[in-house]
C-alpha cells in the first residue's frame, strides 16, 4: 500500500506540470497572436476620453484578437509625442496635428511627416468661459487674470496661448495661465480659483455642460478681427458659432473659433489592420453617438477636413463606399 501511494503520489506533480506546459502555451501563443492597440485621448472631463473608451470596445468585440485599451493624456500635443515614440498607435487630435505634420510652431525643425488620418471625428470650438456678471469683455481684459489655459502639452494650451498673443498679450507675463484639464477647471471656477477659462472641446463637452448647469458661468464672443488673426495664423481653424440654447442659460449665439477633429495614426499601421478599425467605427457608430452625441458628426463627407494624408488602409475603406475617387 506503502508502494501504490507513493507511485500515485509522483503521478500527480507530472500531470499539473503537463496541464501548466499546455495552458502556458495557449496563454503565450494566444498573447503573441493579439494586436496590442493604446489609444492617446485627452483629460478624463473632455470628450476624447469617453469616446476613445467606445472606440476601444467596438475594435475589441468586432476585430479578431484585438486588445485596444484608451489612456488617458494632456491631449493633441501630447498624443502626436507619444506616436512618434511609438508609445501609442492611435490618437485624438485637433487641428494642431496640420503643424506637427509640416513641422510648424512648437514642431518647428521636427516635422511628423509620418502622421496619416484614420477618420473625420467632429468640430472642436474654443470656449470663452467667466464668472457670471465678471467685468470681463474682451480677451484684452484677460490681462493680469487668473485664466484656465489647458492641460500642459495639450493642444488647448496651445490654441490659447496663441490666442492670448494675437489680441496682443503675453502668455508668460500679462496672464496667469493655469494649466487646468476640464474637469478641474470646473472646479476652479466653482471655487472662484480663476477669473476665466480658454477650453477647447466639442459642443456638449461636459465640464462646460456643469459650469453651465451650475450657472455660474457667461460665453464671451470673440470678435471678428481676432477670429481673423486666428484663422490666417492657424490655417486649419475657422469662424465657428455656437448655437444660441445649446447650453444652459446661452441665451444668445457665441462667435468663436474652432478646427476639426480626427483620428491619427502613423505610417506604420498596418494597411488592413487601419481598414478594418476603420470600417468597425463606422458600422457600430451608434456605440459613439450613445456616448457623445458630437459623434453624429463622424461622417465619410467630412474628410474634406482633414489636412494630411489618409493612412491607406483608411482610404480603402473611404474608396470601397464611395467616399473618395
Amino acid at each position: 500500500m506503502k508502494s501504490c501511494a507513493c507511485k500515485g503520489y509522483k503521478k500527480i506533480p507530472a500531470l499539473l506540470i503537463l496541464t501548466t506546459i499546455i495552458l502556458l502555451s495557449v496563454f503565450i501563443t494566444s498573447a503573441l497572436a493579439a494586436t496590442f492597440i493604446n489609444i492617446g485621448t485627452g483629460t478624463t472631463g473632455g470628450t476624447y476620453y469617453p469616446v476613445g473608451a467606445a472606440m476601444a470596445k467596438i475594435w475589441n468585440d468586432n476585430i479578431n484578437d484585438m486588445r485596444a485599451n484608451a489612456q488617458s493624456t494632456g491631449g493633441t500635443a501630447q498624443n502626436i509625442q507619444l506616436l512618434a515614440k511609438g508609445e501609442t498607435e492611435i490618437g485624438f487630435a485637433d487641428g494642431l496635428y496640420y503643424y506637427a505634420y509640416l513641422g510648424k510652431g512648437a514642431f518647428e525643425g521636427n516635422p511628423q511627416e509620418g502622421l496619416r488620418a484614420l477618420l473625420p471625428l467632429y468640430p472642436e470650438p474654443i470656449h470663452f468661459l467667466v464668472p457670471k456678471g465678471s467685468a470681463i469683455k474682451t480677451v484684452a481684459d484677460l490681462k493680469g487674470k487668473r485664466v484656465s489655459t489647458g492641460a500642459v502639452g495639450s493642444g488647448t494650451e496651445m490654441t490659447a496661448k496663441t490666442l492670448l498673443r494675437l489680441a496682443g498679450l503675453d502668455p508668460d507675463r500679462d496672464v496667469r495661465c493655469e494649466p487646468l484639464g476640464l474637469s478641474d477647471t470646473a472646479s476652479a471656477m466653482a471655487d472662484k480659483h480663476i477669473d476665466a477659462a480658454l477650453t477647447v472641446g466639442a459642443l456638449g463637452i461636459a465640464g462646460v455642460v456643469e459650469m453651465c448647469t451650475l450657472g455660474i458661468v457667461e460665453f464671451v464672443d470673440l470678435p471678428d478681427d481676432l477670429v481673423g488673426k486666428v484663422t490666417e495664423e492657424m490655417p486649419y481653424m475657422n469662424a465657428f458659432t455656437i448655437p444660441e440654447n445649446f447650453y444652459r442659460g446661452q441665451d444668445k449665439p457665441v462667435k468663436t473659433f474652432g478646427s476639426w477633429n480626427v483620428l491619427i495614426v502613423t505610417e506604420k499601421l498596418d494597411d488592413d489592420l487601419a481598414y478594418q478599425m476603420t470600417k468597425a467605427l463606422f458600422e457600430n457608430k451608434e456605440n459613439l453617438t450613445v456616448v457623445s452625441k458630437t459623434m453624429e458628426n463622424m461622417a465619410p463627407d467630412n474628410i474634406s477636413y482633414i489636412k494630411i494624408p489618409l493612412h491607406p488602409g483608411a482610404q480603402k475603406y473611404f474608396k470601397e463606399i464611395g467616399a473618395v475617387k
